[in-house]
C-alpha cells in the first residue's frame, strides 16, 4: 500500500512514516509545506528508504495537491498537517483557520476528485484518515468523565476551534459525497522529535541549560498523556483495519497534572544529569493563558476492543525514554534552537 501522509515532517507525523517504514513494507510518501514545525531532520533515520519520498507542498495549494495526487496514486491518505500550538493560535489565528480548515477541504475535495477516477475495487479499499484531537471537546473542568467519541464539541481556542471545523468537514464529504473517512482525536502526545515549544520539551532543554521552568497558573490543569509512538502504531492500525465512518479516541490513561510532569521531568534529571541544585528549584510559576482548559481525559476503550490496541509505554516508562532521547540527540534539538534545522525549508 501507498500511504500519503501530510505533515510528515511534523511531531506525529514523522513518528508515524518512522513507524509504517520500520514495520511494514507499505510506501510512503510525505507532503509537507516545512513550516517553522517541519523537520526534515526528525527523519533521517528512514528518508533513505526506498519505500519513501517527500514532495515539499501546502495543502492549501489544490494545484499542487492534484499534481501529487496523479503522480503518486496513493491508496490512503493520513491527514497530519495542521497548526498546533495553543498560545500561537491565541497570538495569531488567521494561519489556523488558513491550514486546519481551508487546507483541509482543499486537501478532501483533491482526495475526492482523484478517488473518483479509481476502480470501484480502488474506491471501495481508499482511507482518509483524518488526525484530530481531543480539544475539540472542550473541558472536563468538575467532573470525572473522560471524553467518548460521542462527546458534544465545545471548543476553547482558535486552535481547537479549527480543529473541530475540520473534523466537520471531513464528516460531510464522507455523507455528502461518500468519500471513505475516518477521524481519530488523541490526547497530548509526548516523545522524540517533539518540536522545544511544547511543555515536556521545553522543561526537559530549559532545565538543562539551567533556565527557569515556566507553569501556567498553579500548574493544576490535567491532561491525559500518550508516547508518541504507542500513537503512531494505533494511527496506522486505524488506516489498515479502521471501519469507514468511525472515530476512534486515541489516549493513554496517563492522566497528570502539568505540575506533576514537571517535577517528574525534574526528578528523572536529577538521576541522570545530576547537579548541585535540585532541577526542581527551577520551577517557576507565569500568569495562566486565556481560555485554558482545566482536564482533558481521553476514554480509549472503543480503539482498544475494536482494533486491539494498547499503549505499549507507561507514563514513567515514556517520560525516561522521551528524556533519555533528548539527552542522546543535542544534535537534532540545537538545530531547532539555532534554526539550522530550516535550511531545506530555506533551500540553503
Amino acid at each position: 500500500m501507498k500511504i500519503l501522509v501530510t505533515g510528515g515532517a511534523g511531531f506525529i507525523g514523522s513518528a508515524v512514516i518512522r513507524h509504517i517504514i520500520k514495520n511494514t513494507n507499505d510506501l510512503v510518501l510525505n507532503v509537507d509545506k516545512l513550516t517553522y514545525a517541519g523537520n526534515l531532520e526528525s527523519l533521517l533515520e528512514v528518508s533513505d528508504s526506498a519505500r519513501y519520498s517527500f514532495e515539499q507542498v501546502d495543502i492549501c495549494d489544490r494545484n499542487e495537491l492534484d499534481r501529487v495526487f496523479a503522480k503518486h496514486k496513493p491508496d490512503a491518505v493520513m491527514h497530519l498537517a495542521a497548526e498546533s500550538h495553543v498560545d500561537r493560535s491565541i497570538d495569531g489565528p488567521a494561519v489556523f483557520i488558513e491550514t486546519n480548515i481551508v487546507g483541509t477541504y482543499q486537501l478532501l475535495e483533491a482526495t475526492r476528485q482523484y478517488w473518483l477516477t479509481l476502480s470501484e475495487q480502488q474506491k471501495s479499499d481508499f482511507r482518509f484518515h483524518h488526525i484530530s484531537t481531543d480539544e475539540v471537546y472542550g473541558d472536563l473542568e468538575g467532573t470525572t468523565e473522560l471524553f467518548t467519541e460521542t462527546t458534544p464539541y465545545e471548543p476553547s481556542s482558535p486552535y481547537s476551534a479549527s480543529k473541530a471545523s475540520s473534523d466537520h468537514l471531513v464528516r460531510a464529504w464522507l455523507r455528502t459525497y461518500g468519500l471513505p473517512t475516518i477521524i481519530t482525536n488523541c490526547s497530548n502526545n509526548y516523545g522524540p522529535y517533539h518540536f522545544p515549544e511544547k511543555l515536556i520539551p521545553l522543561i526537559i532543554l530549559n532545565a538543562l541549560e539551567g533556565k527557569p521552568l515556566p507553569i501556567y497558573g498553579k500548574g493544576e490543569q490535567v491532561r491525559d498523556w500518550l508516547y508518541v509512538e504507542d500513537h503512531a502504531h494505533a494511527l496506522y492500525k486505524v488506516v489498515t483495519e479502521g471501519s469507514i465512518g468511525e472515530t476512534y479516541n486515541v489516549g493513554g490513561h496517563n492522566e497528570k497534572q502539568n505540575i506533576e510532569v514537571v517535577k517528574t521531568i525534574c526528578e528523572i534529571l536529577n538521576v541522570l544529569v545530576p547537579q548541585p541544585k535540585d532541577y526542581k528549584e527551577l520551577i517557576t510559576f507565569v500568569k495562566d493563558r486565556p481560555g485554558h482548559d482545566m482536564r482533558y481525559a481521553i476514554d480509549a476503550s472503543k480503539i482498544e476492543k475494536d482494533l486491539n490496541w494498547l499503549p505499549k509505554e507507561t507514563f514513567e516508562t515514556g517520560l525516561i525514554k522521551t528524556v533519555q532521547w533528548y539527552l542522546a540527540n543535542k544534535t537534532w534539538y540545537q538545530h531547532v534552537e539555532d534554526g539550522s534545522y530550516q535550511r531545506e525549508r530555506l533551500g540553503i
